[in-house]
């Protein structure tokens, strides 16, 4: 099965900054969150795929090339971006007529039921809405008419965690309605993720130090806290990275069951994804 999104050797030089041969693949039907700390490369990985920037490498977006078939592809892709293109002196209602003019697809009863069932009020202009209400118009906007593909920037950014879980379900629901959907998240507020994201992508620097899946993640990966002389019975092939803290140190393995028997520990902590970064980050490998 073709993938939704491709990123091949993907790569974009500026004076300070490098994003080096990217490659990852968002499957049809799976939502791939990518995480990285600012700055890392997520947002320019983003704009690489819309074509806002050009890059070296390739990149397809359901089985099409992304600059030659891009009037196409828009045409399948919902897209919420930090600087969104919502003027915030229109209304939820002018925004209904602006979009059923460009998208095919565009599906107003729809559009209406959501606005309805996530009370959006109709004649108010966006900039009298919360920072809530305005992220669930745009997400609403992207999806009314059908896209193929969600492509979403920190959507749940400083939101309220009432309003997190409520846009977290908008995509639950999106991608359960057609199974064939897909959806690339990017965000640094990795519960979110952890909830629902199939894939994890972690950007650093402008590379790629892993791209997995998030039950693999959270299953096998675990963290040994241990005094410094157990520490150096660990073979350094058996860990990731270690941190040295006051009084232990924590290290990061992805086999714990298999590390858990080899050393005959009674515990290995659960990490969290948030954790993972950190040690990945912050941690020594030797």
């Amino acid at each position: 099965m073709t993938n939704a999104i491709d990123l091949k050797k993907v790569s974009k030089y500026y004076p300070d900054f490098k994003l080096q041969n990217i490659n990852f693949s968002v499957p049809k039907g799976a939502i791939v969150g990518l995480i990285g700390e600012n700055g890392a490369g997520k947002t320019t990985t983003i704009k690489s795929i819309l074509n806002i920037i050009k890059i070296e490498g390739n990149i397809t977006v359901l089985g099409k090339d992304h600059k030659d078939k891009e009037k196409e592809i828009k045409q399948e892709l919902g897209v919420v971006l930090d600087d969104s293109f919502l003027s915030e002196y229109l209304t939820a209602k002018a925004i209904n007529s602006i979009m059923k003019k460009f998208y095919h697809n565009w599906k107003e009863d729809q559009y209406y039921s959501y606005l309805k069932k996530f009370k959006i009020p109709l004649h108010k202009l966006i900039k009298d809405f919360s920072s809530g209400m305005k992220m669930k118009l745009k997400i609403i906007t992207a999806i009314s008419h059908q896209p193929q593909i969600l492509i979403l920037d920190e959507p749940t950014s400083g939101l309220d965690p009432i309003v997190r879980n409520e846009i977290l379900e908008m995509f639950r629901t999106y991608i359960l309605e057609d199974e064939t959907r897909s959806i690339l998240i990017s965000s640094h507020i990795t519960t979110d993720l952890e909830q629902i994201a199939d894939y994890i992508v972690f950007i650093h620097e402008g590379k790629i130090l892993f791209d997995l899946p998030t039950s693999q993640l959270l299953e096998n990966y675990g963290i040994i806290k241990c005094k410094e002389q157990d520490f150096h019975m660990i073979e350094k092939n058996d860990y990731l990275h270690y941190k040295k803290e006051k009084y232990q140190y924590e290290v990061l393995v992805d086999n714990k069951y298999e590390i858990q028997k080899k050393y005959k520990l009674k515990t290995i902590d659960k990490p969290t994804i948030e954790e993972i970064m950190l040690f990945y980050v912050k941690g020594e490998k030797e």
